[in-house]
């Protein structure tokens, strides 16, 4: 036998396999045995996972770039929200507005409104500035509104939270009549009656008016003759004799129990000095609104409903 042929034979070359071979590579990385789970590498997915945040946080800014100018708007009108909210607490406002626009037309029910509300705000803030809770104003259509407050211990707090009503009707009255010099429309001399006038019939010296409760921290006595004097100007201004009865129902109690000699507990610990200063503000208060209702009363212009 020739000494080539004991030889081995190499396989012939495949001109399909190019540079691929049935080899197993130098490469350790796919040295993984039968039956071993060898996990992926996670580098790429931390790097989709930054990226997506990134993106995400781009986007964000880009938005609040975008309305920044309106989230600046809404936060410059906070206090517009609060006087919504404000105006909108009970449904008892709206109730009474357009009873008054139905029974006196729009723009005297503006007014009425308004002074209502101005002057029951006045308690309100009172009640808050000696640390009390108060809630915020309850409206009765044809017959007023109300602050509900924790009632203070002091006597003469009491009195003056009372007073804070009629003196800020006061205060709106004259801006009134300021602006009525100023543009010599008789609008405003009305408007500045009918807050000076509201406000001095709350200064009645009996229960349930603002001037009752003042009086508590004088000489409750007083407020016989104020229930009286309350009768007559009912008569003379032809108040209607629902409203008499449903204030007799309320005052008239409280005036009793002072004909009995019934008093205020807080009014013992009342000295004749804290008297004085309440009856001197209750008089600053009351010829204040006497004075501005005299000046300010003018017929009332036409067009005003």
């Amino acid at each position: 036998m020739p000494e080539d042929d004991k030889q081995p034979k190499k396989p012939p070359v495949n001109p399909y396999a190019g540079k691929w071979s049935a080899e197993r590579p130098e490469d350790r990385q796919y040295d993984v045995r039968e039956g071993e789970y060898l996990p992926p590498d996670g580098s790429e997915k931390k790097q989709n996972t930054a990226k997506g945040v990134g993106a995400g946080l781009v986007g964000i800014g880009l938005l609040l770039a975008k309305f920044k100018g309106l989230l600046y708007i809404l936060f410059s009108l906070k206090w517009l929200f609060v006087s919504v909210k404000l105006l909108a607490y009970s449904w008892t406002f709206f109730l009474s507005l357009g009873i008054y626009v139905l029974f006196f037309g729009w723009k005297i029910a503006i007014v009425f409104i308004l002074v209502l509300l101005t002057h029951e705000l006045g308690h309100y803030f009172a009640f808050r500035n000696y640390g009390l809770e108060a809630r915020l104003p309850v409206f009765i259509p044809l017959l007023g509104a109300f602050t509900a407050g924790t009632p203070p211990k002091d006597l003469e707090q009491d009195a003056y939270i009372a007073l804070a009503g009629p003196l800020t009707g006061l205060v709106l009255g004259i801006a009134c009549y300021a602006f009525g010099t100023i543009t010599h429309d008789a609008f405003w001399y009305a408007s500045a009656y009918i807050c000076a006038f509201l406000n001095l019939f709350n200064m009645i010296p009996t229960p349930p008016f603002d001037g009752g409760r003042v009086i508590n921290a004088i000489a409750p006595v007083l407020w016989i003759a104020g229930f009286i004097l309350f009768i007559v100007l009912a008569i003379a201004l032809h108040i209607s004799l629902i409203f008499i009865v449903i204030i007799g129902l309320f005052g008239l109690p409280s005036v009793i129990a002072a004909f009995r000699g019934h008093v205020d507990p807080r009014a013992a610990a009342m000295t004749n000095w804290a008297r004085a200063r309440v009856g001197a503000w209750y008089l600053v208060v009351l010829f204040g609104l006497v004075f501005l209702t005299s000046y300010a009363h003018v017929a009332v212009p036409n067009g005003f409903r």
